[in-house]
């Protein structure tokens, strides 16, 4: 395969991003490749009721607007909906909605399977809004006709973000026949597909060795992960390193492996209601159960008994 170049000042930035977006599609087509657990689809009439603040889940959303309007609100920007959109929220983005008149929607929730792997969402800028297919629709009305019992039954997050609720969808779903449930992940698939063709590859624009660090510590999750030692698997000194994870990841080091232990630690509470606080703290490789319980409730503003009771774990 011959090199091949490209005359940068001929074409957009928006053109060039995304031409180096294809390439690394290609060369890391593996590396992107998920599977998605289906935990609720259905459709939702709203009068100004949809409104609800914080809601930080471990799993994904797809809106798709019929009519009315409304705003998604992200830290990173908030969006007013469009008729004939989709939206994506990924996991674990804090929002909100509001709503002050009618609005028509179908909601798609998603779970993406379980492993040490990072995210999908970790590697990938997906837009928040698309615009849709014409089979969009059909793919989403045919969703909810294979999958039938996972319609939400009220439309509050305390309700359905709790782990009696999401063990329930999981269990639907490993009933469902083979052929519905492989139907099922194909949908989920080019439903996510519509955001993949305008996203942006964030490995793209991280340094390799940043990246090397962030596939360590997912990997070992687990276990206590020392700075030390991250900074030893990039050759560089543990000043330097810090100061080029925060430039790459814009945080720290050790503030990014303690917000992704405790994002583990709620999905554990979420999924799991047999461990306790006290396992799920020493299975993440802290050895103090004071300071797992002040960093949990600094990252997501509740106690650990009280997220516990709240989802239901």
């Amino acid at each position: 395969m011959g090199l091949f170049f490209i005359d940068q000042n001929m074409y957009s930035i928006d053109f060039i991003a995304y031409f180096y977006f294809q390439i690394a599609l290609i060369m890391n087509k593996e590396e992107l490749k998920r599977n998605f657990i289906l935990l609720n689809v259905g459709y939702a009439y709203h009068n100004a009721d949809w409104n609800w603040k914080d809601i930080h889940s471990p799993f994904a959303r797809i809106h798709y607007v019929k009519r009315g309007s409304a705003k998604i609100i992200r830290e990173d920007g908030v969006v007013e909906l469009k008729e004939n959109c989709l939206y994506l929220t990924p996991s674990y983005v804090k929002h909100g909605y509001e709503c002050n008149d009618i609005l028509e929607l179908y909601y798609i929730h998603i779970y993406e399977a379980p492993g040490k792997d990072l995210s999908i969402f970790d590697l990938v800028d997906f837009p928040m809004e698309v615009e849709s297919d014409f089979l969009d629709i059909h793919l989403i009305e045919r969703l909810m006709k294979i999958n039938p019992a996972s319609e939400l039954q009220y439309y509050d997050p305390d309700w359905y973000d709790n782990s009696a609720t999401v063990a329930q969808n999981m269990a639907l779903q490993q009933r469902s026949p083979l052929a519905f449930e492989m139907e099922t992940q194909s949908i989920i698939q080019l439903l996510i597909s519509r955001f993949l063709a305008k996203a942006g590859f964030k490995k793209v624009h991280l340094e390799d060795r940043i990246l090397k660090s962030l596939y360590y510590i997912h990997k070992n999750i687990d276990n206590p992960i020392n700075i030390d030692h991250l900074a030893g698997l990039c050759f560089l000194t543990k000043d330097h390193f810090i100061r080029l994870f925060h430039k790459e990841m814009n945080c720290t080091p050790g503030k990014y492996i303690n917000r992704k232990k405790i994002e583990t630690a709620q999905l554990r509470m979420l999924i799991d209601s047999t461990k306790s606080i006290k396992d799920i703290a020493y299975g993440l490789g802290f050895e103090n159960i004071s300071y797992f319980s002040r960093l949990f409730t600094k990252m997501t503003g509740e106690r650990p008994g009280g997220y516990r009771k709240r989802v239901g774990g």
